[in-house]
């Protein structure tokens, strides 16, 4: 070993040591988006959550109907539940995720999508308008996404939140999760 090897070594240790102090600091800095792609690796492997909070502020869990499987127009059957309240009531995310679009469709109308644990997709729709939140963007449970609204194929109705929920498999009934209690 030649007397410089020590030398050597002991720049490269520093070097590293400079590096993962700029990343530690950096890390919390750094925009959503950019981070969205750790965060949404990680949450694909979680398990998905066993219960849920309701997702429309002020409602309790007694006063949800299910109406999963309800007959549709056009043949089709109802993939959620229509949890209804006041215009304007703040719509909370029910996990932890990432918002992975903010936008408008026909049926849903104004809608928000987010990739929650277990690469779960929770659909927001019908909403009156959006909270500050864009794609990429980090959530939390209780992170207010919208407001309760009866855009898209909800016109003419009384306002409600449509929420869905899906998996890999197809589209799950939310009413169950969110009935379930939190343990103790």
């Amino acid at each position: 070993m030649d007397a410089r090897t020590p030398l050597r070594i002991a720049r490269r240790l520093l070097v590293l040591a400079a590096l993962a102090a700029i990343a530690v600091w950096a890390w919390p800095r750094l925009p959503d988006a950019a981070r969205a792609p750790w965060h949404m690796a990680r949450l694909a492997w979680q398990e998905a959550p066993a219960y849920l909070p309701v997702p429309v502020q002020g409602i309790a869990p007694f006063r949800l109907a299910d109406t999963w499987g309800a007959a549709r127009a056009d043949g089709r059957r109802h993939e959620g539940i229509d949890i209804f309240a006041a215009r304007g009531t703040p719509v909370l995310s029910t996990t932890e995720g990432v918002v992975t679009r903010v936008g408008v469709n026909n049926l849903g109308g104004q809608v928000v999508w987010v990739m929650g644990p277990g690469r779960q997709m929770h659909y927001y729709a019908h909403l009156d308008g959006y909270a500050d939140i864009r794609r990429g963007q980090l959530v939390a449970p209780g992170d207010v996404l919208g407001y309760v609204g009866n855009t898209g194929n909800a016109s003419g109705t009384p306002p409600h939140l449509h929420y869905g929920i899906y998996a890999a498999g197809g589209a799950l009934n939310p009413y169950p999760l969110l009935k379930a209690s939190a343990p103790l």
